[in-house]
């Protein structure tokens, strides 16, 4: 019944912002108004939108002490690759970082805003192929 369409994102250069997401993330514009912008990713069914702020704003929430958590992050299947094209490019990231086999790493767009990168781990319940046959089951029992 429901599902993720659209994920906005608060940009304080929309033009700017617009070329450094389609450089940097391979988006493709779908359409854009005067404080924003629409794209698709390559695979995937959710959709981002830049959307022109004053000032940059927090997108992120803080976790146990003084944590920091993403409200999403980016599915890669080669995490490594993904880092190096962020490093090789001059934007800021964290190391690769490990936990129970999902290798995860974070990076920032020009507004700072934070975003995670992840590895799919193979048996985990929340790959991508076995979230897909539990909702193949769910419709199949309707």
């Amino acid at each position: 019944m429901f599902k993720v369409g659209s994920i906005f994102i608060p940009v304080t250069d929309i033009e700017k912002s617009t070329d450094w997401y389609v450089k940097f993330l391979g988006v493709k514009i779908i359409d854009s108004w005067g404080d924003g912008a629409g794209f698709y990713l390559p695979t995937g069914s959710a959709q981002l939108a830049l959307v022109k702020v004053k000032s940059p704003q927090p997108t992120e929430f803080i976790t146990e002490g003084d944590q920091k958590n993403s409200y999403f992050n980016f599915v890669v299947d080669d995490i490594e690759s993904a880092h190096e094209h962020f490093k090789n490019n001059g934007i800021v990231t964290t190391e690769i970082d490990d936990f129970g086999g999902m290798k995860f790493f974070d990076f920032f767009d020009l507004d700072g805003n934070p975003f995670s990168v992840v590895n799919e781990v193979d048996g985990s319940p929340y790959h991508s192929e076995n979230v897909r046959k539990m909702q193949e089951r769910d419709k199949k029992n309707k």
